[in-house]
């Protein structure tokens, strides 16, 4: 029987996970490893790795970030982790903090944060916090599965509201139109901005790239919704990778400003740290014979590197590469009239609660 063609290689070892592997933590200084010439294991029967949660006992809400690279100053990230899977994701290395792996642990053990709205309220209640934006997430997607389990974002969102506090969203899930209440409330105030982070229109690519993210479907009608309801919604595509989805960048545009995102931004790939052996895995089972070009013209954005973390460049890269990629996306957000900047939120309407003051609305 003929079947259909699969036209990324071969499948992952658990088709629902963006890493096949799991890197050595590079803070761990000895681990446990199987010689595949002695022992008797054939890793396709190996059972695919369950998500397993984690309390985060942490203190503050709010983390603070001096890097120029970023347009905000505070960043609120009510789950440490991503079952989204995303396989380039830049945020793995951060989980190594923890003691996990950056790969399919990264993926699998979630750590999440139920006191977040708690303390939350506590550091807007103080008289030292001054009124400013709040991304949510600044790391990794807020609204990624566990927010059905757990709720925590909502809870924050509905502490921002309380509050009128603004707050930008970034986000691969269409689960941001549950909270459309809040985000009406906190739109009243012009304390919100929802970027949906779209990465391909072709579903096929989306699974094995980012496979429990929602589909670009999912994500376009999000947007819609988000545009219907007067909330500013813009679209970042992010990462743009060569030779994979930066030929994309007309359609997705276009596919956006006709959903209703006003505003666009846009990312190229970085592959810090244990990030670049998980994404040349990535390559190696999806895109063989692609893996050469897309590393080679990722070198040639990052000065013949997989990642040149400086700052001023670590977001844009350099070279013909990346300012072709730059130019592409320039002239098609004015074709599809997207303003290259989110509209400015407002801290004019913020107000203080007390505790057990908090009112309907």
């Amino acid at each position: 029987m003929d079947s259909k063609p699969q036209p990324f290689g071969k499948p992952s070892p658990d088709p629902h996970r963006g890493a096949g592997i799991d890197p050595v933590n590079r803070f761990v200084r000895s681990w446990r490893a199987v010689d595949p010439d002695i022992a008797d294991l054939d890793p396709a029967e190996e059972p695919a790795p369950k998500t397993q949660f984690f309390e985060d006992i942490s203190q503050t809400a709010m983390t603070r970030n001096n890097s120029p690279d970023i347009g905000f100053e505070w960043s609120l990230n009510p789950y440490r982790g991503c079952e989204h899977g995303c396989a380039y994701c830049y945020a793995r290395p951060f989980h190594e903090y923890l003691g996990f792996g950056a790969g399919l642990e990264f993926e699998t053990k979630i750590v999440v944060k139920p006191r977040m709205p708690e303390l939350l309220r506590a550091e807007l209640s103080k008289p030292s916090w001054k009124p400013d934006f709040v991304a949510l997430s600044g790391v990794t997607d807020c609204y990624q599965p566990a927010e059905r389990r757990f709720g925590i974002t909502r809870g924050c969102l509905e502490v921002m509201a309380e509050f009128r506090n603004p707050v930008a969203i970034v986000t691969k899930n269409a689960l941001v139109t549950r909270d459309i209440d809040l985000l009406t409330e906190l739109s009243r105030h012009r304390c919100v901005v929802v970027f949906l982070s779209l990465t391909t229109l072709d579903p096929a690519l989306r699974s094995i790239l980012e496979p429990r993210t929602s589909p670009p479907v999912a994500r376009l009608a999000a947007i819609r919704k988000l545009a219907a309801a007067g909330i500013p919604v813009g679209v970042m595509v992010a990462p743009l990778i060569p030779a994979v989805n930066d030929h994309e960048i007309p359609r997705l545009l276009e596919a956006a400003a006709e959903a209703g995102a006003r505003f666009a931004g846009h990312v190229v790939l970085r592959l810090p740290n244990a990030v670049a052996p998980i994404f040349e895995d990535w390559l190696d089972r999806h895109l063989p014979e692609r893996k050469d070009k897309v590393l080679g013209q990722v070198r040639s954005m990052r000065n013949g590197a997989l990642n040149d973390p400086t700052f001023g460049s670590r977001m844009r890269g350099s070279g013909f590469v990346a300012e072709q990629i730059h130019r592409m996306f320039e002239v098609a957000s004015n074709r599809h009239g997207l303003a290259r900047k989110a509209p400015d939120l407002s801290v004019s309407a913020f107000r203080r609660i007390e505790k057990g003051q908090g009112e309907l609305f």
